[in-house]
């Protein structure tokens, strides 16, 4: 069994379910961007997000970067408590 799911619900709308952590960041990362790269407007689920770690925040700031670089809009629905909080003490909570 996968530690995570990434699918798209529907044009520029995606769900995460499963992990974000240092296991995984990567691997999603590599399945996200060709999807990503067909969307000016994207809207990524983290709500069944189950478990993550500064990895998973590290992620997110990457989609966010890259969706900055190409001019696109990127929203993060239903963000784990966990990575707000690593967020909020690293400092980096206005960037997502």
């Amino acid at each position: 069994m996968s530690k995570f799911e990434f699918s798209e619900l529907a044009e520029g709308r995606f769900e995460l379910v499963g992990e974000m952590s240092f296991g995984t960041a990567s691997e999603i990362l590599k399945i996200s961007e060709p999807l990503f790269n067909r969307h000016q407007v994207l809207e990524i689920d983290l709500s069944n997000v189950e478990r993550a770690d500064s990895a998973g925040l590290a992620l997110l700031l990457e989609w966010k970067a890259q969706a900055n670089q190409r001019g696109h809009e990127i929203a993060f629905l239903g963000i784990p408590d966990s990575l707000l909080a690593i967020a909020h003490t690293t400092e980096v909570r206005h960037l997502i």
